[in-house]
């Protein structure tokens, strides 16, 4: 017992310092051993603390950024600023799916940044960052690269949003004046073909109607004396009257030949009235609406706010690959050390021995680790003796046979004979 009131003992320590939920769960994002953690100094305690911190909360950064890029890419596309009354239910209820598909995106890449610094190890041991441990880190460090260049874009289209918005509404109807004036272009061409040819037959039946109403004026006068001559129905009477008749049956005649040709070209303009319709505020809407996507906005954001986006970037690369160095800076600590013991003890025990050999090469003394197998080595001695032992028998049983049948042959020789 220590006697020595002003010292506190490993196991008051241990008692005073005991951690709560929360550093438990910390210590579990960064992929750190909890049993030696406990008998770990408070040093160590909040070195893996703060690295299962930043794990966690980029994986919470991710799943933001997982479901701004979702409902970018996969929500319902609309003009920028347009009522959201018109849409479907699904559309309108679209933050369950993009929730979903956040935290299955957050979970991933948490996942995947435990995993990367739980494995990345201490390098030398020292708080210097040697050559050989950045190429050990290499790839680590570029998986850590591509990640933080995924989560930081749809952040920074988050965060530009209402800029982001503006530009967009003036882009989104510079282009729809662009398809607009193309539809017109397209149909005003074949509405002017349908006028052309409904205006000539009309000119055609109105050039008949002429006729027909002077023949009728000429047989009017001719009735009322107007015209001179005997003043009623008279011989040039009938014969204007034959006149007027022949010119209204041309024009039932000509009625009836064009009923067709003029129903089907009202019919074919009505549509076509009908289809530019369409177009100008259906299909050309649609096509303008699929500029609210994920690579306009990031285009219009590196224009608006490039070295904002320069500037997310740097900060989420930094949470992201910043673990990776800390751990090749870290010294080794008790835990450490605890770690390898503990780790060694069960290589030990299950028959694993590891030796460290100095061989002396070009460039000095190199230092190798070599591992030595107590279970394959009994085996392997076990099938060893098995196999010699077998043919020392072999040999005793050949040698046996053989005196047996030397004996045979000296006292029998002709029956091995033929």
């Amino acid at each position: 017992m220590n006697t020595n009131k002003n010292v506190m003992d490993t196991n008051t320590y241990m008692t005073e310092t005991n951690q709560g939920t929360i550093t438990q769960f910390l210590w579990w994002c960064a992929g750190a051993d909890e049993y030696f953690l406990k008998k770990s100094p408070r040093q160590d305690r909040v070195k893996y603390a703060g690295i299962g911190a930043i794990v966690l909360f980029t994986g919470v950064l991710a799943a933001i950024s997982g479901g701004v890029a979702f409902n970018t890419m996969f929500g319902p596309k609309l003009l920028a600023g347009e009522d959201t009354q018109q849409l479907s239910w699904l559309e309108n209820n679209f933050w369950i799916p993009t929730l979903i598909f956040g935290l299955l995106w957050g979970t991933l890449i948490f996942n995947l940044d435990r995993f990367i610094v739980s494995s990345t190890g201490k390098g030398d041991g020292t708080d210097t960052i040697t050559p050989k441990e950045i190429g050990q880190a290499i790839p680590r460090i570029l998986i850590a690269l591509v990640l933080g260049f995924s989560i930081s874009k749809p952040l920074e289209i988050l965060m530009l949003k209402s800029e982001i918005d503006v530009q967009l509404n003036f882009e989104q109807q510079k282009k729809r004046e662009e398809l607009d004036k193309i539809s017109y272009a397209k149909f005003d061409k074949q509405i002017l073909d349908l006028n052309k040819r409904l205006n000539k037959i009309e000119e055609e039946k109105n050039g008949l109607i002429q006729d027909q109403k002077l023949a009728e004026a000429k047989y009017t006068d001719q009735m009322e004396g107007k015209s001179g001559g005997k003043v009623g129905d008279g011989p040039i009477a009938k014969k204007l009257k034959i006149i007027a008749d022949e010119k209204k049956k041309v024009i039932e005649v000509f009625d009836i030949k064009n009923k067709n040709e003029i129903t089907s070209l009202k019919l074919q303009l009505e549509k076509k009235h009908e289809d530019l319709e369409k177009e100008l505020n259906v299909i050309n809407i649609d096509n303008v609406k699929k500029l609210d996507g994920l690579l306009a906005r990031l285009d219009i954001s590196h224009k608006i706010g490039f070295w904002l986006g320069v500037f997310i970037t740097a900060i989420l690369l930094c949470i992201e690959m910043g673990p990776i160095f800390f751990k090749m800076m870290m010294t080794k600590g008790p835990y450490d050390y605890m770690v390898e013991n503990f780790n060694h003890k069960i290589q030990t025990e299950n028959g694993v021995f590891k030796e460290d050999k100095l061989y002396e090469g070009r460039n000095g003394l190199i230092h190798m680790e070599t591992y030595r197998y107590a279970d394959a080595e009994i085996a392997k001695q076990e099938v060893e003796d098995k196999v010699k032992s077998q043919i020392e028998i072999n040999s005793v049983a050949v040698a046996a046979a053989k005196d047996k049948l030397m004996k045979e042959l000296k006292e029998n020789p002709d029956k091995f004979i033929s």
